[in-house]
């Protein structure tokens, strides 16, 4: 995400935790782990953000594993069936999941990038058209009814979404209501 720099989605997405292995001693660092200890000792299991994972990489300090939100329990459950899984609840703040596996995919080797991509690109396929249709249905009853007892049930929908989907919801729900103005503004003055 270098060319998001003062993207807030970024900045987010950058903040979720990531587990580090140290391969060697650090001295003076020790607040890291926010325990007692001065010095970070050799094979200690720290979590931290993500931006300070590729530093800790490239210098050959520690290892990094592949976070939780892209273990084999969560990329079998969204193999079996991606539209179930609530991407939301994998990361924090704001749910950015993909911004985050594009993140991944930088630190990993060739082979790792290669498939949490296909994961990213075949898990958004698969609920995209699930969100879209959500969207129009409730942009739909939204411009006729004023959308009334149908909230609680479009906000389930949209609560399990990714950043990146939510968005794609709001816009195709706005999108709907408006097709759905005009349509009704212009059969009425055919008649």
């Amino acid at each position: 995400m270098d060319n998001d720099y003062y993207s807030i989605d970024a900045i987010l997405a950058e903040n979720q935790k990531i587990q580090c292995t140290f391969k060697i001693d650090i001295p003076d660092l020790g607040y890291l782990d926010g325990g007692a200890d001065r010095d970070i000792k050799a094979l200690s299991k720290l979590q931290l953000p993500f931006w300070l994972a590729p530093m800790l990489l490239y210098s050959d300090y520690a290892d990094c594993n592949v976070p939780q939100p892209f273990n084999q329990r969560v990329r079998n459950a969204l193999i079996a069936e991606a539209r179930s899984v609530k991407l939301s609840g994998l990361v924090g703040s704001g749910g950015l999941w993909y911004a985050f596996g594009r993140m991944i995919m930088g630190l990993v080797d060739d082979y790792q990038a290669k498939e949490m991509s296909d994961l990213l690109k075949e898990t958004f396929k698969r609920r995209l058209v699930d969100v879209m249709d959500q969207a129009q249905h409730f942009g739909a009853l939204g411009a006729s009814s004023g959308g009334a007892g149908h909230g609680q049930v479009g906000e389930g929908f949209r609560e399990g979404l990714d950043g990146t989907e939510r968005e794609l919801f709001a816009l195709a729900q706005e999108s709907s209501k408006l097709v759905k103005q005009w349509y009704e503004s212009s059969e009425k003055a055919n008649r």
